[in-house]
């Protein structure tokens, strides 16, 4: 594969390329993980940033309506649009329905448009390993916004926020136990909670909903990153595509201020810290999978279990052989 070839391609925005360039960066191959980061590093000079959007919600809600609508939208107003679909993974199989592109098939359908769904592959947080590094990519392409959407709600979804820029929460109308059993931590990470369904029978419901969270928002601590009104609850309708302009215009308004007093830039510098230290847990973490790390442990742990040897010294003993001291 000819990475300055495949570099000029992306540059161009051949949404083949791209694709192609995904598929390298979630490749664990330690070959294809070399000219991955080959590529990554040579497209870091295109100076190119898209709007990163992080959406998540309860499975049913309507994440994959509401995106095909949204992006309509988007791509009328003469924007291009990347969707990064993060699709659970069979824990037993390591299978996945990849059913994204059947749920959004007039999105599929636009030029302008870019869905790309992954595999979880048991990843916590509810993103792809390499989400991050597909981001990028999709931005050396020249899309204008990139939407990752997560698997759902779950104890470690809030790591989507640590790669996006708005962080939207899709909620659906319901009564007080509901707003009960959404976890705080992903609360107070949602810039902007969105009462989907808001139509026919349920518009009532969704409107009393919508105040329920915006006073639940009110009650929880301010954030240096948010100006006067922030964050916010509102209402939508992915299905009669009603609110999808207001909720633009929020976003917009709320990425312009963030941009003009310094925490769009604070962010992002954030985040690559966040996701250096990843990294490098990460490799760490790789380094027990091999043949030799493996019998280690195996050695070890016979000897503690034989109390030949206390569980910290076996640790100690291990981490020597994974980061011998120089």
């Amino acid at each position: 594969m000819d990475i300055d070839s495949l570099s000029d391609r992306i540059l161009n925005g051949e949404r083949r390329a791209l694709a192609r360039a995904i598929t390298l960066v979630e490749s664990g191959r330690e070959d294809h993980r070399a000219k991955a980061s080959a590529l990554l590093a040579k497209l870091s000079g295109s100076g190119r940033q898209a709007l990163r959007v992080g959406l998540s919600g309860t499975p049913g809600v309507g994440k994959s309506t509401f995106i095909e609508s949204f992006g309509m939208m988007l791509i009328a107003l003469g924007l291009r649009v990347a969707v990064l679909a993060v699709d659970p993974s069979s824990a037993r199989s390591g299978g996945s329905i990849l059913g994204d592109k059947t749920r959004m098939e007039r999105l599929s359908r636009e030029a302008n448009a870019f869905i790309r769904p992954s595999p979880s592959q048991s990843h916590l947080g509810g993103v792809a390993r390499r989400t991050r590094e597909a981001i990028a990519l999709c931005e050396a392409a020249g899309f204008d916004v990139v939407l990752i959407e997560t698997v759902g709600v779950g104890q470690s979804e809030t790591v989507v926020a640590e790669m996006s820029d708005l962080f939207l929460l899709l909620l659906a109308p319901a009564g007080g136990d509901e707003l009960q059993g959404v976890k705080r931590g992903i609360m107070e990470m949602a810039d902007i909670i969105l009462v989907n369904k808001a139509d026919g029978d349920l518009k009532s419901t969704a409107t009393r909903t919508c105040a329920d969270y915006a006073g639940a928002l009110r009650l929880l601590r301010k954030r240096p990153q948010d100006p006067e009104g922030f964050p916010k609850a509102m209402t939508v309708s992915a299905v009669e595509e009603q609110g999808l302009e207001l909720v633009w215009a929020e976003m917009q308004a709320l990425r312009n201020w963030r941009k003009e007093t310094g925490h769009w830039a604070q962010n992002r510098v954030a985040q690559a810290q966040y996701w250096f230290e990843q990294e490098v847990r990460s490799a760490l973490l790789a380094q027990l999978s091999t043949a030799q790390a493996r019998a280690d442990m195996a050695r070890l742990g016979g000897q503690v279990s034989a109390g030949l040897l206390s569980p910290s010294a076996a640790a100690s003993e291990m981490l020597a052989t994974l980061v011998p001291k120089t």
